[in-house]
């Protein structure tokens, strides 16, 4: 049995100012995506979806659409009855309270507004987008790690880890490794070798929403329940079914892209 490390959740402080690693995770998951999304303009025979200066602006969108969303994923998904109660709590960001899903509808959002207002093919720069994406979500889990938190289920298997933070000493699942390598790692190699060949329009989208969305609702097995949530109808967390819709809305994606060709 192995007990968390727990890490200094401050990377660096410097007086007053303090910088958190959950904070740096997503300076390096910005950094990922404009890295791999540069590497793949240069590379692209045929012309990507946009040049290496529409990338720097379309990474300021999608960082908007990520924190936004995210947040209003957050307090819509799971918290809409506390937030109603306190409105101006929805700001206090620092204080923690983001969801994939939220962050993914502001990406998509983010990304429809800046293709309207630069006349591009939505979904030629959504599927330019979709690859970039898992490393930065990979960096996240990595986050959640280092910060002890969204521990998983009790286990006995020999990685099992006691997170104190759960305030107990229940040998755990250390589920946040295990999204890592799966949402992060794993989905980033297989969506990164299935884009390097054309494809259909929003095929490579679809791919995303299946891939993300299965690993997901398999990772939330080994998750432990939001504490004010529990498991929900039909045995499923919130993370599984938010995630159902994804990969509904991914087949569907791909079914109807193949079908155009």
């Amino acid at each position: 049995m192995l007990t968390h490390p727990q890490f200094d959740p401050i990377a660096l402080a410097i007086g007053p100012l303090a910088i958190r690693w959950y904070g740096l995770m997503y300076l390096v998951a910005f950094l990922a995506f404009f890295l791999l999304g540069r590497m793949r303009i240069l590379r692209s025979a045929q012309g990507a979806a946009v040049t290496v200066r529409e990338l720097e602006d379309l990474l300021f969108f999608g960082a908007l659409g990520v924190v936004i969303g995210g947040r209003l994923g957050y307090v819509l998904f799971y918290k809409p009855g506390d937030y109603l109660s306190n409105p101006l709590e929805i700001l206090a960001v620092w204080q923690g309270g983001m969801a994939f899903h939220g962050g993914l509808l502001g990406v998509i959002a983010a990304t429809w507004l800046y293709c309207r207002r630069r006349g591009k093919d939505f979904w030629r720069v959504i599927d330019f987008v979709a690859p970039l994406v898992p490393l930065g979500l990979a960096a996240g889990r990595m986050g959640n790690f280092i910060n002890g938190e969204l521990w998983g289920r009790a286990s006995n298997l020999p990685w099992a880890m006691v997170f104190p933070q759960a305030g107990d000493a229940i040998a755990r699942h250390p589920s946040q490794l295990y999204q890592f390598a799966g949402e992060g790692v794993l989905l980033f190699v297989l969506l990164w070798r299935f884009s390097a060949r054309k494809r259909a329009r929003g095929v490579v989208s679809g791919a995303f929403l299946v891939g993300y969305g299965a690993l997901r609702f398999a990772a939330e097995f080994a998750r432990e329940p939001d504490a004010f949530l529990g498991v929900l109808g039909l045995g499923m967390t919130m993370g599984q079914w938010l995630s159902l819709p994804m990969i509904v809305a991914g087949v569907w994606l791909m079914r109807g892209s193949l079908a155009r060709v």
